[in-house]
């Protein structure tokens, strides 16, 4: 499976959610570090953050703007949107993700941004 499909495939992940595709994407050491200052440690950790997680929330959407890929360095832009403990959030993010030689993920850094744009020198 290419790294595109296998990027594809966690992202909906979420908004089904399915813990199948989260099992068999992540080497067994991988790491996660969300946007906002958590960081899981390994397979066993993301698996325990994502059953958690889907019991409290619910992914809205979690389209994916671009796909850059070098090698095993993948840069995904996007747009969030959950419903998480009755809260409606939303964000554009990007994330760098890194997958070994045998293409699973063994490294995930999400960044974000208000989704609120404006621009201050218009006219």
């Amino acid at each position: 499976m290419s790294k595109k499909q296998i990027i594809r495939d966690y992202f909906q992940a979420w908004l089904k959610p399915n813990i199948e595709v989260i099992k068999s994407i992540f080497d067994k050491n991988a790491t996660y570090s969300e946007c906002y200052g958590p960081i899981y440690r390994n397979k066993k950790e993301i698996i325990y953050w994502f059953e958690k997680w889907n019991k409290q929330g619910k992914v809205i959407a979690w389209p994916i703007e671009k796909i850059l890929i070098n090698e095993n360095t993948c840069i995904v832009e996007w747009h969030f949107k959950c419903n998480y403990q009755k809260k409606i959030s939303e964000f554009d993010g990007v994330s760098i993700i890194d997958f070994n030689d045998q293409n699973k993920i063994i490294s995930v850094k999400e960044y974000q941004s208000k989704s609120q744009h404006y621009y201050p020198y218009s006219k």
